[in-house]
């Protein structure tokens, strides 16, 4: 597999800066009706797995709402290929590790899509640290903040407007599940938001509602170039036994089956692990 040309961004990253460009926009995708007439309302759609949810989506008949933190160009871009197949589309932009914003948010999509059916929580930030003691408190907060508790916040805000059948599903990762040595904030978050994942599961079943997540392994999003090294992202992803790091496109319909009650109305409490070939133990 041919390298990716070095390359380093500031955070939070950008996709049009990217080379080569993700492939987030679900176009060899065919909807069938999965989720027509759903209201979703996704976190950190502007970009990344995110925005490819959200187009997959709204190819299955699925109006979106979604959050972001500043970024735009990329935003406007989700904006328009969820318009571009016919589907309502509106984008809130703010810092979603505040309580505040994230009722805001779920106030605002209630609003303007008439309801939520399904939520996905799915921002996360990450800032490597070749030492376990350069990981600030001030950092370790903060990932806290963006990755766990605003997964809290929305889901708890959203709950009240969650009729039966509809959905809750949290984007972990690989390094929850494994752990990672460089990134040991960011994997603990990943590894709560599977826990908070089991245990909001169980809590939820008498009300019907489905709780699941998603753990990907290595995805080349705007947050890899955004936090890593040149070096470690021309390489990124290519120790997946696949030999490489997955597309966002690649990881959207595992977002769709678990958000379809005709495709997954038995499953709640389960981790989809996307993760290119690596056996997981357990």
């Amino acid at each position: 597999m041919s390298k990716r040309p070095p390359q380093e961004q500031d955070p939070p990253g950008h996709t049009d800066e990217m080379s080569p460009r993700p492939q987030d926009s679900m176009a060899y995708y065919s909807g069938s009706g999965l989720l027509e007439g759903a209201r979703a309302l996704i976190t950190g759609a502007d970009s990344g797995i995110g925005r490819a949810v959200a187009v997959a989506f709204a190819k299955e008949g699925a109006d979106v709402a979604f959050g972001y933190l500043s970024e735009h160009d990329d935003a406007n871009e989700t904006l328009r290929l969820v318009e571009k197949e016919g589907r309502k589309c509106v984008a809130y932009p703010g810092d979603l590790s505040d309580e505040d914003h994230c009722r805001a948010l779920v106030s605002l999509a209630v609003t303007d899509l008439g309801g939520v059916d399904v939520l996905v929580n799915n921002i996360a930030m990450q800032v490597p640290q070749s030492k376990f003691e350069d990981v600030s408190t001030e950092q370790w907060l903060r990932t806290f903040d963006v990755n766990m508790h605003s997964y809290y916040f929305m889901s708890r805000e959203v709950l009240p407007h969650l009729a039966a059948g509809s959905s809750i599903i949290n984007t972990a990762s690989i390094n929850g599940l494994r752990g990672n040595a460089t990134l040991i904030d960011y994997s603990a978050t990943k590894g709560a938001i599977l826990a908070f994942t089991y245990s909001l599961a169980q809590a939820l079943l008498d009300r019907e509602i489905r709780v699941n997540c998603v753990a990907p392994g290595p995805v080349w999003t705007p947050l890899i170039p955004s936090t890593f090294d040149a070096d470690k992202v021309s390489t990124f992803g290519e120790q997946a036994p696949m030999g490489r790091a997955a597309e966002p496109d690649d990881i959207a319909p595992s977002y769709v089956f678990l958000a379809s009650n005709r495709l997954s109305n038995f499953y709640s409490g389960e981790v989809l692990a996307p993760v290119g070939g690596e056996t997981m133990p357990g």
